[in-house]
């Protein structure tokens, strides 16, 4: 897949998903040449940036387009686990995309955590975007308190041990012992 690095915030994540802030109308065709098989698109419905035609205009194109409304004032659970459903079961290669790559980048930032990739790796990631939990925005805030709460999980689960392990390690010392 090629990059399209003239599109704001582009961003590639791996050789199936990349990333974006709003393409314009004449970046679709470039979806096209990147081998782009679908688009999930973020932004609320009737955002004054969003892109009124984009649906139409990918589905000409032969290219899929999947909304999960995220008001970004408002991030919830829900809206999570929608972007998760579709991350997960949408056609690759997959384009996401919001208004400049925030509410994109910050849910990626849970999910890779959840995925089992380390902290550091994950916010290296989102950093190239922003990082919502070390700005002073006043926008950034429910943000921040999403990154914040998506890595206080993530080190719950590293610190509970695996219980399978912990039987095996028994039932083994038990036949030894």
């Amino acid at each position: 897949m090629n990059d399209l690095a003239h599109i704001p915030a582009w961003q590639r994540l791996s050789n199936e998903i990349t990333t974006s802030g709003m393409p314009a109308e004449r970046n679709l065709r470039d979806f096209i040449r990147a081998g782009i098989k679908h688009v999930l698109d973020l932004t609320p419905k009737g955002h004054p940036e969003a892109f009124a035609g984009e649906e139409h205009e990918l589905r000409l194109l032969g290219i899929g387009y999947t909304r999960v409304e995220v008001p970004f004032t408002e991030p919830s659970e829900e809206h999570y686990a929608a972007f998760v459903r579709a991350v997960e079961g949408l056609p690759r290669p997959l384009h996401v995309h919001c208004v400049v790559n925030r509410r994109v980048s910050a849910f990626f930032y849970r999910y890779h955590l959840e995925c089992g990739w380390n902290e550091s790796e994950a916010r290296a990631m989102m950093a190239r975007q922003w990082e919502p939990d070390r700005s002073d925005e006043p926008a950034a805030a429910p943000w921040g308190e999403f990154v914040h709460e998506a890595r206080l999980a993530s080190e719950r689960r590293r610190k509970v041990p695996d219980t399978q392990d912990e039987r095996t390690r028994a039932e083994n010392t038990t036949k030894t012992g």
